[in-house]
């Protein structure tokens, strides 16, 4: 696939949303109804990858602040998390940014877009420090899980196993490392 004709940009208050549909109609509707709505209440930024070629969207993601917390009820995977921060820095909670919605359209499915954007934002985070975070979570679709797990994204729980989502997150430190 040629990238060269692709741009990468944040929506702001005046941009246009080329047509998208990735085949799942809360996503769909999210970029189209409530980015921009997320942008005004400061809620989450929205960015957006577009085909100059076909004046369509490629792809999508929106980020957001988010934080894991210490649970008492799941005290084997805290202990886990713990053993990766020095004793002095260790909390209850711990500072991360959360992707609340990542999808790419059916056209163009199957080229590894997704996976791409993930480096993006770990490079973002992890490298380029544009927030002190040392996590990337997600609550991801049932259906998204396996993709999740295989950008390495681990999960923060058992108790939401029969749930529609699952929450999951991303250590930054194995990016740098």
């Amino acid at each position: 696939m040629d990238f060269s004709n692709f741009t990468f940009r944040q929506i702001e208050a005046e941009t246009e949303i080329k047509s998208f549909d990735c085949g799942d109609t809360d996503l769909n509707d999210f970029l189209i109804s409530d980015a921009k709505n997320y942008l005004r209440a400061m809620m989450a930024l929205t960015y957006i990858l577009e085909d100059n070629s076909t004046d369509k969207t490629v792809a999508y993601y929106s980020l957001l602040n988010d934080k894991i917390v210490f649970d008492p009820e799941n005290k084997h995977f805290w202990n886990k998390l713990n053993r990766k921060i020095a004793n002095n820095k260790r909390r209850k909670e711990y500072p991360a940014v959360k992707i609340g919605r990542l999808a790419v359209s059916k056209d163009y499915s199957g080229n590894h877009i997704g996976e791409a954007i993930l480096l993006q934002i770990k490079h973002m985070f992890a490298t380029m420090r544009r927030s002190a975070c040392r996590f990337i979570t997600v609550d991801a679709y049932t259906a998204a899980v396996p993709f999740y797990e295989k950008c390495g994204f681990l999960f923060l729980s058992e108790k939401d196993k029969t749930s529609k989502t699952r929450a999951m997150y991303f250590d930054l430190i194995n990016f740098i490392n």
